[in-house]
């Protein structure tokens, strides 16, 4: 069965369907313009999901070769991963921001047997035990999802209109969930005449009940010590601001009182890091803190993948409270463990 939404003014959603994932699924955006419909993201790279799009593009009132543009909220394979054969099948130009669009280079011209050697090197650092590190030592060869993914023809600018003839969508720079995110405001008046700044495409930056993961996306050949919950914080400060009046969000459902909900999020990563504070009592090593932080679910209950993902957001909530001064790495200690000031 294909879900799709009239959210009105020319603009649609499909829910495009993830593999094996609790999200469920992705809202792609369909948006009217003078040229043809852009999509907002394009789901997974899956038979059944591509199936979906179809059919979904279909109910509403259209068809993948009339598509005009893609625009990419984030490289993520649930948003990124159709991309490759919406163009094939349409001509459609993909547009993504520079710092996304350069981790998509990065991908496909790195081989997997480096991306297993550079995660076990990075788990083995942050006090991984063995046991977990080894299946990437023998992982040769593996098939990963997302490993192969389109290259955009169009980069994002933040602050310009995109190519939407007829449609004023602008793009907001939205760094935190990957370095490239970007959120897309169209600024035109709400069609039920909601208050508030038009609408709010906020891909995975905004949600309505979750919390975005946000972990380290790294070039393995660059240095740069980066700060990502920080720049999360930021970003969602300023969409608070902007006050749309609704916000169209990849996952699960619409919503209004974007200001509220950026509130929540605040509170609850100050909540997050005044905890990991209290368990940095003694020294911990990313590892060991991820081990103790609070997750949906427990600790022996969390998956292998899930447990690098968990890993990487345990070192981005350290990064912040270092950088705020309210933390320190042990000298001398290897793995390196972590300390409250």
């Amino acid at each position: 069965m294909v879900t799709t939404f009239d959210h009105g003014g020319g603009v649609r959603s499909v829910a495009v369907p993830i593999p094996d994932n609790p999200l469920g699924h992705t809202l792609v955006y369909v948006v009217d313009t003078d040229r043809g419909p852009v999509l907002v993201d394009t789901g997974w790279d899956d038979p059944a999901s591509w199936d979906t799009l179809v059919a979904g593009l279909t109910a509403c009132g259209t068809a993948v070769p009339e598509v005009y543009g893609v625009v990419i909220t984030h490289h993520h394979p649930d948003h990124h991963g159709l991309s490759a054969r919406v163009r094939e099948a349409s001509g459609a130009w993909v547009a993504m921001h520079a710092a996304d669009a350069a981790i998509v280079r990065r991908t496909r011209g790195t081989r997997p047997e480096r991306w297993f050697t550079y995660m076990a090197a990075k788990l083995t650092a942050a006090g991984a035990p063995e046991e977990h590190v080894a299946p990437l030592r023998t992982a040769r060869g593996r098939r990963l999802p997302g490993l192969s993914p389109a290259l955009p023809d169009r980069e994002i600018v933040p602050g310009e209109l995109l190519d939407l003839p007829g449609r004023r969508l602008r793009a907001i720079w939205t760094p935190g969930h990957t370095p490239g995110h970007v959120c897309l405001h169209l600024e035109e008046e709400h069609p039920a005449q909601l208050p508030g700044h038009g609408r709010l495409f906020s891909g995975d930056h905004l949600l309505p009940r979750i919390t975005p993961h946000i972990g380290l996306y790294e070039d393995p050949g660059d240095a740069t010590v980066t700060d990502p919950l920080g720049d999360y914080l930021d970003s969602l400060e300023r969409i608070g601001r902007l006050a749309p009046a609704e916000v169209l969000p990849a996952h699960q459902h619409t919503f209004t009182d974007a200001p509220g909900r950026v509130r929540e999020l605040l509170d609850h990563h100050e909540e997050r890091l005044a905890g990991l504070l209290a368990l940095l009592a003694e020294p911990l090593t990313p590892w060991q803190l991820a081990e103790r932080m609070e997750w949906n679910r427990p600790w022996t209950e969390i998956r292998y993948g899930s447990r690098n993902i968990a890993v990487s957001e345990a070192e981005s909530h350290l990064r912040r409270l270092v950088k705020q001064g309210r933390a320190e790495p042990v000298a001398g200690s290897e793995p390196v463990t972590y300390v409250a000031v």
